[in-house]
């Protein structure tokens, strides 16, 4: 009775260790991975497209804080 609970006991132990250390490697493995991208992307050239993409985005952006304080002091566009 007492031997059947520490197998029990055992196994679930080596169960959860098995678990855990996939999970550790796992983990790690993502880890890697992000790191790999991240490298990637900052060893990437500038080219002029993302630039002018870039001054597309912000004076979108700008119109629209515009309209936004035009409607906030109330002027009728």
């Amino acid at each position: 009775m007492a031997s059947d609970i520490i197998f029990a006991s055992g196994t679930t132990l080596a169960a959860i260790g098995m678990v855990t250390l996939a999970a550790l490697y796992g983990w790690q493995g993502w880890l890697a991975l992000r790191l790999r991208e991240l490298e990637a992307r900052h060893h990437e050239p500038e080219t002029g497209s993302n630039s002018g993409k870039t001054r597309i985005e912000l004076a979108d952006l700008k119109e629209r804080i515009r309209k936004l304080e035009a409607i906030a002091a109330g002027v009728d566009l």
